[in-house]
């Protein structure tokens, strides 16, 4: 595997100890479990900053967390999720050695109304990874 895609994977791991399903790169599903549905997105790497000898490309790769809540209690729900993603990056912001840093943005909440159930609760949480390359595509 690249180290993109091990970061990636790393990163989706790591949401994956989380109580709320965690997906990646999967349409939302009919049903919203009670705990909450992560849905990690790869995102985009960006224009990296380039250094010669040695040669790499510094990357501050913006990936995307999908972050849903449905039911009675979905801001409380919602806010606690949020807080559990935010606690399980800064206990290892480095993914056990494989980026320099990893770092959340703020979510901007929306709820969404849903035809005969409760509405949801969602939001794009930003999540920037910052690592280095030797090649681009490797």
């Amino acid at each position: 595997m690249t180290p993109r895609e091990t970061i990636l994977a790393a990163l989706h791991t790591q949401l994956s100890a989380l109580p709320a399903m965690a997906l990646r790169g999967e349409v939302l599903p009919e049903r919203v479990p009670a705990d909450g549905l992560l849905i990690l997105r790869d995102g985009e790497p960006g224009e990296p900053e380039v250094t010669l000898s040695p040669l790499r490309y510094h990357y501050q790769h913006r990936a995307e967390i999908e972050a849903v809540v449905q039911g009675a209690n979905r801001d409380a729900t919602f806010d606690t999720l949020c807080a559990s993603i935010g606690a399980t990056l800064a206990a290892d912001r480095t993914l056990g050695g494989l980026c320099d840093w990893v770092e959340a943005e703020a979510p901007q909440p929306v709820d969404l109304p849903v035809d005969g159930a409760a509405s949801l609760k969602a939001a794009v949480i930003p999540v920037i990874l910052h690592y280095s390359v030797s090649d681009p595509l490797g």
